[in-house]
């Protein structure tokens, strides 16, 4: 409730939190039939050139279908990096456990034996 002060007195604002429009059941029933929430976001009229040549030319990328194939190939590149990151970090920890195993064998391998007599009678 917000209290604006006027002088000697205050007034009292109320604001409302709810609304009356479908726009919430519009969007639970795109999303229910597997359609994307936004209907401009992507279909025929945003993907599709505005024109075609007769002579069968392609025709140019718009502007829109531009910026949306980089940030594509931006996500998909970052995606092949991370990936690459991932392996390398596996293999990574993979050889710094198995560094520790062998170091430990070695450890092992190389403590003192018994000599004489008592390496006779084992």
């Amino acid at each position: 409730m917000l209290k604006p002060s006027f002088g000697s007195f205050q007034l009292k604002l109320a604001t409302r939190a709810f609304s009356c429009s479908p726009a919430v059941s519009t969007k639970e029933w795109r999303v229910s039939k597997g359609l994307p929430i936004n209907r401009n976001a992507e279909g025929i009229l945003t993907d599709g050139p505005d024109y075609t040549f007769l002579d069968g030319r392609p025709t140019p990328l718009l502007h829109k279908q531009k910026q949306r194939m980089l940030k594509q190939q931006g996500y998909a590149s970052r995606i092949v990096e991370l990936c690459s990151e991932l392996e390398f970090a596996k293999t990574r920890h993979q050889g710094i456990i198995k560094e520790e195993q062998e170091k430990r064998a070695s450890i092992i391998r190389n403590r003192l034996k018994a000599k004489g007599n008592a390496f006779d009678n084992k």
